[in-house]
């Protein structure tokens, strides 16, 4: 493909026209509870050109060229996309089929996956696609979605004053949130390259690579709905990411509550990756101490609120959650005994809640089991708790 730019001092970038890898294909995305197929154009290799670097207020523009000439994949979606929010779902759907075949691991600031789009629109009933505007230096799937929603804005107002649309590239400004003209578009020419010698892919090669195919995404999320019988919400997170489906599969092994584990996973664990900023592979325990965990608090050895600060614990150093409980002396109390004396303190301390209680506000008892549950630091158990409040409040 021969192009001149400063990113491509050889004035020529090696590609697959005629021939690409795959073609015709296509991806399904979820929008608005129904399934979208967005086309995939082609699939083709060529190598990558170097990166311009473009710093604020100055004259000159740097270029990197570390990367010029590493052979990378292309996908070439068909024009089905009708918003940035389908980009956006789009982009998602092919990072976690990408991620689970585990072509790439598709992080943006590294540069192990980019993006680039076309922008057009076209009066509504119209067949004929309007003039297309190429737009690049998108850093994120939310830059992506932001720009397509401006370039729309933007097309729309010029057409709406009577102007033309033209066909150029931009350059998406992530900080003032506009496109900015970069180039005008230049069809490229294309010509043989005579040092490749062609690649001859045999049905046996064919074969072999689609036998080590994993289970994509989409076949995982409705295996887990029917085997496990998880709603569509807590499989759709599961099944995200393949190491986390691959965690929680270990899991649902050693623990008989399937739904009690993606609880777990969906809200204690991803919390706590996201304030770290750390990922599942950097786990520091294993599925089976995790499990070991869960059945702790169903024999009541702990409770769910001293459960979240050991599973914080385990996070953190490894720990078993046993060895976390017996050093810090965190086994539930259940002794009825201690916890009738305990109750009895709180309903001398809080008469306005006893009598409110008495008055049929229900609240109160939540408060009355709240305030055991400060005195003992969270080690009561809150269902005997509650029982014991009731029996004595009459």
């Amino acid at each position: 493909k021969n192009y001149f730019y400063p990113d491509l001092p050889k004035a020529y970038q090696i590609s697959q026209y005629y021939i690409p890898l795959a073609k015709n294909g296509y991806i399904e995305i979820e929008t608005n509870g129904q399934k979208k197929r967005i086309g995939v154009r082609i699939m083709h290799m060529e190598e990558d050109a170097g990166k311009l670097i473009h710093e604020e207020g100055s004259a000159y523009s740097l270029v990197d060229l570390d990367r010029a000439g590493v052979p990378l994949v292309e996908i070439v979606s068909e024009p089905d996309i009708r918003s940035g929010e389908e980009a956006w779902l789009y982009l998602n759907t092919l990072k976690t089929i990408l991620q689970y075949i585990e072509v790439s691991d598709c992080k943006m600031e590294e540069g192990s996956l980019r993006c680039d789009i076309n922008v057009s629109i076209r009066p509504e009933g119209s067949k004929e696609f309007g003039t297309k505007v190429e737009v690049k230096n998108l850093g994120s799937f939310r830059a992506v979605r932001r720009a397509i929603e401006y370039e729309e804005k933007r097309q729309r107002e010029i057409l709406e004053s009577g102007g033309n649309v033209l066909q150029e590239t931009r350059r998406w400004d992530e900080a003032r949130g506009i496109t900015t003209y970069m180039r005008g578009k230049i069809e490229n020419r294309y010509s043989p390259e005579p040092n490749m010698a062609p690649i001859i892919i045999n049905k046996d090669w064919k074969q072999e690579i689609l036998n080590q195919i994993p289970e994509l995404p989409d076949a995982r999320k409705a295996r887990f709905m029917k085997e496990y019988g998880l709603p569509e919400y807590d499989a759709s997170v599961i099944t995200a990411s393949k190491i986390l489906s691959n965690f929680y599969e270990e899991c649902v092994k050693y623990y008989h509550d399937p739904k009690v584990v993606s609880n777990w996973l969906m809200v204690e664990l991803l919390s706590i990756l996201n304030e770290t900023g750390e990922g599942i592979k950097d786990l520091k325990f294993t599925p089976k101490q995790f499990c070991n965990m869960l059945s702790m608090i169903d024999k009541g050895t702990i409770s769910g609120k001293i459960a979240k600060d050991v599973f914080r614990e385990m996070f953190d150093t490894g720990k078993s959650p046993g060895d976390i409980v017996k050093e810090k002396g965190l086994v539930q109390i259940s002794d009825e005994a201690q916890l009738e004396s305990i109750a009895k303190q709180v309903i001398d301390d809080n008469p306005k809640s006893v009598e409110d209680y008495k008055n049929g506000k229900k609240k109160a008892l939540g408060f009355l089991v709240g305030q055991i549950m400060k005195e003992t630091k969270g080690k009561a158990n809150p269902q005997m708790a509650n029982t014991i409040l009731r029996r004595l409040l009459g």
